[in-house]
């Protein structure tokens, strides 16, 4: 097909037309003929664009539908519509459209300012206590996010559970990145089974060139983190995370829980020093071990709690009971109390 060269219309109006007749290439060029060459008939404009006359008599139709053209009754040529009038009803359902969308915009702001109310609403009335209770895990990434964005101080963590995923260190690296250049102070415990980890090992030299401090202990409590000494979130059950945390802001137990982080910093290991040589001795990591035992743990509870896998913990209270004298576990914890290692 064969356009028209440089008579066509400015190609913003070629674009209102496209969006009025739909994507029909001939439909716009029939148009655009009949309004640069008011003279020709459909043969004459059938031969321009190389096209049967019928297609150019079914476009005319479309026109005609569309009350863009109007058949002659004296001439065999068509006649154009004043495009004021013969787009006023476009226009006109066009703004009706745009009418209708904005109506509808407003009532979504007023339902999401009404959902924001209840939701604050619903957080304020679990809060009285200073208490707010988390469901599931997908609430609680997303409130750990909050108060990691939110922090201006410090964020203080526990991090059990071993070694880090390669996903979960991921997913940390732009909060902990974005909390440093904010200032914010950024201290993270760790287990100790992390040292033989090279992914989580590699995390704590970038956050350590950052400015982050990390640690590590031979067992921790429970996962936590504490933001601006104001705010504390918890798991509800330690051994389960899926069952949802905690965010506590009662001033008392969160004093409570700082202190008890500042107390463990100071017992921990910083992550880049080595451990001491061995000897006789128990190191932290056996200590840990004897007390878990102590309480009367399963080796796989002893396990989880420290991080390593059954194979360890079993290899290591053999290198405890061999370093006692001991012959079988109970034998072992009566010559642990005995050297004042519990």
């Amino acid at each position: 097909m064969s356009g028209s060269g440089g008579e066509g219309l400015p190609s913003r109006e070629n674009s209102v037309l496209a969006t009025l007749i739909g994507q029909d290439e001939l439909c716009i060029e029939v148009y655009r003929l009949v309004i640069t060459r008011p003279g020709w008939d459909v043969a004459e404009i059938a031969r321009h664009l190389r096209v049967p006359k019928p297609d150019v008599l079914e476009k005319m139709d479309r026109l005609a539908e569309l009350s863009m053209l109007l058949p002659s009754k004296e001439t065999k040529n068509a006649v154009v519509i004043d495009p004021e009038v013969s787009l006023a009803s476009y226009i006109h359902q066009r703004e009706r459209q745009i009418h209708s969308q904005q109506v509808e915009l407003a009532s979504v702001r007023a339902a999401t300012a009404r959902l924001a109310a209840a939701h604050a609403s619903g957080r304020a009335h679990h809060s009285s206590l200073g208490l707010e209770r988390l469901e599931g895990i997908d609430e609680v990434r997303a409130r750990l996010t909050e108060l990691a964005r939110n922090a201006t101080g410090e964020l203080l963590a526990f991090m059990p559970g071993g070694a880090q995923s390669e996903e979960a260190l991921q997913a940390s690296r732009p909060l902990d990145e974005a909390s440093l250049a904010a200032g914010v102070a950024v201290r993270t415990i760790y287990l100790d089974s992390v040292r033989n980890d090279r992914a989580t090992i590699q995390y704590a030299h970038w956050l350590s060139e950052l400015g982050g401090e990390t640690r590590t202990l031979p067992s921790l409590p429970l996962r936590m983190l504490i933001a601006d000494e104001a705010v504390a979130l918890v798991p509800i059950d330690p051994e389960n995370s899926r069952a949802g945390a905690v965010v506590m802001q009662a001033p008392g137990v969160v004093t409570a829980l700082v202190a008890l982080f500042h107390l463990l910093w100071e017992r921990a290991t910083p992550l880049g020093a080595p451990h001491p040589p061995a000897s006789d001795a128990p190191t932290s990591q056996e200590m840990a071990l004897l007390q878990l035992l102590a309480q009367g743990q399963t080796d796989e509870v002893v396990s989880r709690k420290m991080g390593l896998s059954l194979r360890t913990t079993r290899r290591m209270m053999a290198s405890v009971s061999a370093k006692l004298g001991a012959r079988s576990r109970f034998e072992a914890g009566i010559l642990a109390a005995r050297a004042g290692w519990l």
